[in-house]
C-alpha cells in the first residue's frame, strides 16, 4: 500500500520518536510505502522540496506561514492558507505517484481541500486521526463565542472533513462517543477507537543513571521528583497548575520541574520570580533524546487540563511517562476519561482541575511503594494497549473490515 500522511507537525524524518513517526515506521516496516507531507515554517527559513529520509520514506516539506508558538492572528491566518500550499506542493512534487491511502490528523481541520483533492485524484480510502475536536476546544478555552461567524465556518469546514473521511479513529471512548452524539450524520461504522501510540524504549535506565540526570540538572536526590513536560497553553490551566505550585512551595520532601515552553509559560515565570519558591524548576523545551534522559530521574509524571473543556481531551504526553514507568496524576476538566483510564487502569491517581488542596492531597498520600507498583503498572498498560504495534493492527482490521 502506498500511503501519503498529510501533517501539520514539524516531521522531516520518521526515524524520530513521536507518535507519528513511531506510527509510519511501523506502516515502513510491514511492506508499506510512505509518503510524508509537513509545514516548514517561515522561521525555518527553508524552501518547499522533496527529500528521503533515509528510511525509505519520502517527505515533502512544504514552505508555510508560522503555525506553532506563535501570535493567536498569525497562526489563524497560517493555517487557513495550509490546505492551499499543501495542495499545490503535493500536485507539483508528488503528480507522478498513485496513493492508496490519505492519512491526516486533526488538527487542523483546514486540510479539507488538500485531502479532497488527493483523495479524489487517487480514488483512495482517507483516514482521519482525531487528536483535537476543533473548533469546540476554541470555544470551551474562551477564544471565540459559538455563535460568531468564525465558529460557524470552522464548523462547516469541521463536518466537511469528517464526511469525507472513509474513516475516523478516536483516542476513547469518550472522545468516540462525543463525536458520534454531536455529529449525528457521522455513521457509527466509521468510527472506532484508535488511542495514541508509541513505539517504546527497548530499555529502561537504572538507579545510577537516574542519579547522573539528577546530579546534571541539580535535582535534589531525596525528594520525589514530579515532572510536567509539554506545551504551557491555555488548554493546560497554568494558573491552576501555578496554585498546586504554591500549595506545596515549602514542603521539601517534594520537587516539581516543569519543562517546556507556550503563550502561558509568562505565568509560571512571573510566579517564579515573584515568590521564589525553592522546590520548583522551571525549564525550557528540551530535544526529544535529552527530555527523555530527564524523565529518566523522576517520579511522577503530572498531566494538567482546563477545568472548562467539554471536549474530551487524551494528551499523548501520558505516554512517555508511562514508558518511563512513572505513574501518573491528572488533574483534569470532567469530561475527558483520562482519569478513569488512569484510576481503572491502577497507575495513578486524578482530580478536577478546580481545586489546588485536592491535588495537595493526592501529593501527600504518595509514597515510594505506590510509586513502584503503579509505576510498573503504568508500563504494562502501555504494552497492552498504546503500541504501534497494536494500533497498526486495529488500522488495518478496519480498513480491510469496511
Amino acid at each position: 500500500m502506498n500511503l501519503l500522511f498529510l501533517t501539520m507537525v514539524n516531521i522531516q524524518k520518521i526515524t524520530e520518536r513521536g507518535i507519528y513517526q513511531d506510527l509510519l515506521r511501523e506502516f515502513v516496516k510491514n511492506g508499506h510505502s510512505v509518503t510524508v507531507v509537513s509545514p516548514a515554517e517561515r522561521r525555518l527559513g527553508e524552501q518547499t522540496r522533496a527529500l528521503y529520509d533515509g528510511s525509505g520514506c519520502k517527505v515533502l516539506r512544504v514552505k508555510t506561514g508560522n503555525l506553532q508558538k506563535t501570535k493567536f492572528v498569525e497562526k489563524s491566518i497560517s493555517t487557513l492558507m495550509l490546505e492551499w500550499q499543501f495542495k499545490a506542493a503535493i500536485e507539483k512534487y508528488l503528480s507522478n505517484e498513485k496513493f492508496d491511502l490519505i492519512l491526516y490528523s486533526t488538527p487542523p481541520i483546514t486540510l479539507y481541500e488538500a485531502i479532497k483533492w488527493a483523495k479524489h485524484r487517487n480514488s483512495a480510502k482517507a483516514y482521519l486521526l482525531l487528536k483535537d475536536i476543533f473548533p469546540q476546544n476554541a470555544v470551551d478555552l474562551g477564544l471565540f463565542s459559538n455563535k460568531g461567524i468564525i465558529c460557524k465556518y470552522l464548523r462547516t469546514k469541521e463536518k466537511k472533513l469528517y464526511a469525507l473521511s472513509d474513516y475516523i479513529g478516536c483516542m476513547s471512548q469518550a472522545n468516540m462517543n462525543f463525536l458520534l452524539r454531536h455529529n449525528p450524520d457521522v455513521p457509527a461504522g466509521k468510527v472506532h477507537i484508535l488511542p495514541n501510540c508509541i513505539e517504546p524504549l527497548a530499555t529502561v535506565p537504572d538507579d545510577k543513571d537516574k542519579a547522573e540526570v539528577r546530579r546534571i540538572h541539580c535535582i535534589p536526590e531525596q525528594a520525589t521528583i514530579y515532572v510536567y513536560g509539554g506545551n504551557l497553553g491555555k488548554s493546560q490551566a497554568i494558573p491552576f497548575l501555578v496554585e498546586c505550585l504554591r500549595q506545596n512551595q515549602h514542603k521539601s520532601d517534594r520537587y516539581f520541574i516543569i519543562c517546556g515552553k507556550g503563550t502561558d509559560r509568562y505565568i509560571l515565570e512571573r510566579y517564579i520570580a515573584e515568590e521564589r519558591p525553592e522546590n520548583v524548576k522551571l525549564m525550557d523545551e528540551l530535544p526529544k533524546d535529552d527530555y527523555d534522559k530527564l524523565l529518566c530521574a523522576c517520579d511522577v509524571g503530572l498531566i494538567f487540563l482546563d477545568k472548562h473543556f467539554t471536549i474530551p481531551n487524551f494528551p499523548s504526553r501520558l505516554l512517555t511517562y508511562m514508558e518511563n514507568k512513572m505513574p501518573i496524576i491528572a488533574a483534569t476538566d470532567v469530561n475527558t476519561d483520562l482519569g478513569e483510564v488512569i484510576v481503572n487502569g491502577s497507575f495513578g491517581w486524578w482530580c478536577e482541575s478546580r481545586n489546588a488542596g485536592d491535588f495537595t492531597q493526592i501529593i501527600d498520600s504518595v509514597s515510594a511503594e505506590s510509586i513502584q507498583q503503579m509505576g510498573n503498572n503504568a508500563y504494562q498498560y502501555l504494552l497492552e494497549h498504546y503500541t504501534v504495534g497494536k494500533g497498526y493492527k486495529d488500522m488495518m482490521l478496519k480498513l480491510g473490515g469496511s
